[in-house]
């Protein structure tokens, strides 16, 4: 449930409108007075789009993104976000003001789209979930509370596991993805059983580092059990009823400067005249707090998230000043803060996609180290999170690929240009495109900083370049030299946006792709579109995945990060010559680590599995 601060008016309304708008959020909140706390977020002094909702529902099947260009494109209306339940022919849309409301009621009620007559109706505002599951657990336990998870249990629930069985665990979770990943393919495109008919899994890989490894921490301002101030991690989410924090003093994946980080930072707040941040009601001032460590280099950045809807200017120039005097007089200590900056992380404005940081202490960056190059990294910018497993991942990604000369590589979200700089010396040219300015004007001084002068990069969404990109490899490419396109990404968790799948499928010079998922079980829906038949929608032969890796970039937790070399299914003609494929080498001599050695490659069909060695 997100909200927007916004003040009402306590003299009188002599506007109509506004005047009729009081009036129907006072009849909410009257409505909501018998239904107790569950709905008291609605009785606060701040704008919440809870109360301007409405349900529209007969929509058939429908997509969430062409919903909302119908909405805003096409019908003009200012909404402010759209939810709606899986596989449910009705969706939840909220607004800003009752004049939003009701102009969006006139248009949508009757309104014919894909077929179906809409019904727009006005909606009551959901429960507020905390309080909800609350009162839920008190009456289930007869006002008992209930046992909340330890720090460990709830961040590293592998942790009680020899690293051995969890990269066990791993290796069978992903056997088992992909295995009903082949599966589904088959039934979206029964065409591609003629060619997937297996996909060569190499296993996983151990990570190098098992404890300490996280070079990147986001920790919550909060309370214990206890009522005492702690930074640390929430034990749950806001939704599931719960805001307590726990400490991370005996986490196992968090490295010395991460935990000193904050357990100066908590001694910093329970000082302070300022408040930590309080859920429950929006209160405080102390939110949260990123760490970012480099081990080649021990620098230490730290960003303090501030809530400040409820600060004057005044207040915020007094806390800022509070936190810099703090980290500039941190004498005596094993660690020190080489970078500090002020976030302010209270609700964004519309079209809004970060909080803004403001640079108060000590240097503007830090440099971490992969593939042998240096990196410059901004407060915001992606990096990977286990700076050791990143080599082996970028080095098996390379090794997936097998790059030459005449290669050029498209980086697909290249963030601070990590995979993109470090496939530069096997390419011809590389080029990445990312939508966060920072993170392209750290990759372009990586570039000059690492003496690299065969990559290009592009600041904006990869939906609108990929194809610009395209070109100009062709464009630049020698007259009689073969064509060797490959793209690749390594998205956020969710996946790629769908018109970056269909851009890529429409990009016709692409003959391979290489796509590194954080969350495969998310990525499926990516991997099922890139293999889909070609039709309007998706233009272009598809896109077969044929080996696979895992790289464990997380130990001690359920995640793992997973490559997928995918070709496309080109129609052949007599007077094509194909080249064929660089096959995939995955030599356990490339690196050097103690840990447990990675399964075997397998290779996966449908149910059955047969060694490949």
């Amino acid at each position: 449930m997100e909200c927007e601060s916004k003040e009402i008016p306590s003299e009188e309304v002599t506007n109509g409108s506004e005047l009729k708008e009081n009036e129907e959020v006072q009849n909410l909140k009257e409505e909501n007075k018998e239904a107790g706390e569950a709905y008291a977020y609605l009785d606060r002094n701040e704008f919440t789009s809870e109360i301007y909702k409405i349900e529209v529902k007969n929509l058939g099947y429908f997509g969430i993104g062409e919903f909302k260009k119908l909405l805003k494109n096409t019908l003009k209306l200012d909404m402010t976000k759209i939810k709606s339940p899986n596989r449910k022919e009705f969706a939840f849309v909220c607004f800003r003001t009752l004049e939003d409301q009701q102009r969006a009621l006139e248009t949508l009620n009757g309104y014919k789209w894909k077929g179906k007559v809409l019904k727009a109706i006005a909606a009551k505002a959901s429960a507020d979930p905390l309080q909800k599951k609350r009162a839920a657990e008190d009456q289930a336990n007869n006002g008992n509370p209930k046992k909340q998870r330890t720090a460990i249990e709830a961040t590293c629930p592998l942790a009680e596991l020899p690293y051995e069985d969890q990269v066990r665990h791993k290796a069978e979770e992903m056997t088992n993805l992909l295995k009903k990943y082949t599966q589904e393919l088959w039934r979206h495109n029964p065409q591609a059983k003629k060619t997937v008919d297996k996909i060569q899994f190499h296993g996983v890989v151990p990570s190098p580092t098992v404890n300490g490894y996280r070079n990147k921490n986001e920790f919550t301002v909060g309370k214990n059990s206890e009522g005492e101030i702690v930074v640390g991690f929430r034990l749950g989410c806001y939704s599931d009823g719960s805001v307590e924090v726990a400490g991370v003093e005996d986490l196992p994946h968090l490295p010395e400067q991460a935990k000193w980080a904050a357990q100066s930072f908590q001694k910093l707040v329970r000082q302070s005249k300022f408040l930590p941040f309080n859920p429950d009601g929006n209160l405080g001032h102390f939110r949260q707090l990123m760490v970012r460590c480099s081990r080649s280099t021990g620098e230490l950045m730290l960003v303090a998230g501030i809530y400040s809807s409820n600060l004057d200017l005044s207040e915020q120039r007094e806390l800022k000043k509070e936190l810099k005097t703090f980290y500039e007089n941190c004498e005596n200590e094993p660690f020190k803060c080489t970078s500090l900056y002020y976030q302010d992380v209270k609700h964004r404005e519309a079209g809004q996609m970060v909080n803004p940081v403001e640079h108060i202490l000590g240097t503007t960056h830090i440099t971490d180290t992969i593939q042998g190059l240096k990196f410059r990294i901004s407060p915001l910018a992606f990096f990977q999170i286990n700076t050791e497993s990143a080599n082996l991942l970028y080095q098996k990604a390379i090794d997936l690929v097998g790059p030459t000369k005449d290669t050029t590589l498209l980086d697909i979200c290249c963030g601070t240009g990590t995979i993109t700089l470090s496939f530069a010396k096997h390419c011809r040219k590389v080029m990445g495109v990312e939508i966060v300015p920072d993170a392209i004007r750290d990759a372009e001084f990586n570039a000059m900083v690492n003496g690299i002068t065969n990559s290009k990069f592009y600041t904006g969404n990869s939906d609108d370049f990929i194809k610009s990109m395209v070109r100009d490899a062709l464009y630049e490419q020698e007259p009689g030299k073969p064509v060797d396109l490959v793209a690749l990404v390594d998205p956020p968790r969710a996946g790629l946006h769908n018109r970056s799948i269909t851009a890529i499928r429409s990009a016709s010079a692409i003959k391979r792709l290489i796509y590194v998922s954080c969350n495969p079980h998310s990525a499926k829906r990516n991997f099922i579109d890139l293999a889909r038949p070609e039709s309007k929608h998706y233009k272009g032969e598809p896109f077969y995945p044929k080996s696979a890796v895992a790289v464990d970039m997380f130990p001690h937790t359920t995640h793992t990060e997973l490559i997928i070399l995918f070709e496309r299914e080109t129609k052949t003609k007599p007077d094509d010559t194909v080249a064929p494929s660089p096959a995939a080498t995955t030599s356990d001599e490339s690196t050097t680590n103690t840990q447990p050695k990675a399964p075997e490659p397998e290779a996966i069909a449908g149910e059955n599995i047969a060694s490949t060695v």
